[in-house]
């Protein structure tokens, strides 16, 4: 994206102008509360307090989904503006990175719900293991966006 961004540079910037980066701020905030509150269930699952563990797990996926709702709702306007993948090669990039990052949010989310329901059981399907796998997942999806919003909403 660097490299393009220098061959055009008028095209990036003027690109990236016509994003939303108060939306991009926004769910920037929803992924790193998600991220704490994931954090904070998996302090609560190895000191087993379960209660506690399914409500920061809950509010986790809550912060991912508000995620995909703002960001659909983003997605919804460059669509009917005309800022489609092939509008230019700015926004193939913005369109082909922040849709690698939905679809693993939504892997994330699919990992979180089964999760919380194998919590859920009278004797949990979930060890410690798995747990922190999920979690280290969801992280990687809070990483990810912690890359991508600068390059993408800040930089050009």
């Amino acid at each position: 994206m660097v490299v393009y961004s220098n061959q055009e540079p008028e095209i990036f910037h003027g690109s990236r102008l016509q994003l939303n980066a108060t939306i991009g701020t926004v769910n920037t905030i929803f992924l790193i509360s998600s991220g704490y509150f994931m954090a904070r269930s998996a302090h609560y699952f190895k000191n087993g307090q379960n209660i506690r563990t399914l409500f920061f797990l809950r509010l986790t996926m809550f912060g991912g989904l508000l995620f995909l709702i703002l960001k659909s709702i983003e997605y919804c306007t460059k669509i009917e503006t005309g800022l489609t993948i092939g509008h230019n090669t700015f926004f193939t990039f913005y369109w082909m990175l922040t849709l690698f990052h939905v679809i693993h949010v939504i892997v994330g989310l699919v990992i979180l719900i089964s999760l919380y329901f194998g919590l859920r059981k009278k004797e949990p399907l979930v060890n410690l293991e798995d747990f922190e796998a999920s979690a280290a997942f969801w992280h990687m999806c809070d990483l990810i966006w912690l890359l991508l919003f600068p390059v993408i909403y800040l930089l050009f």
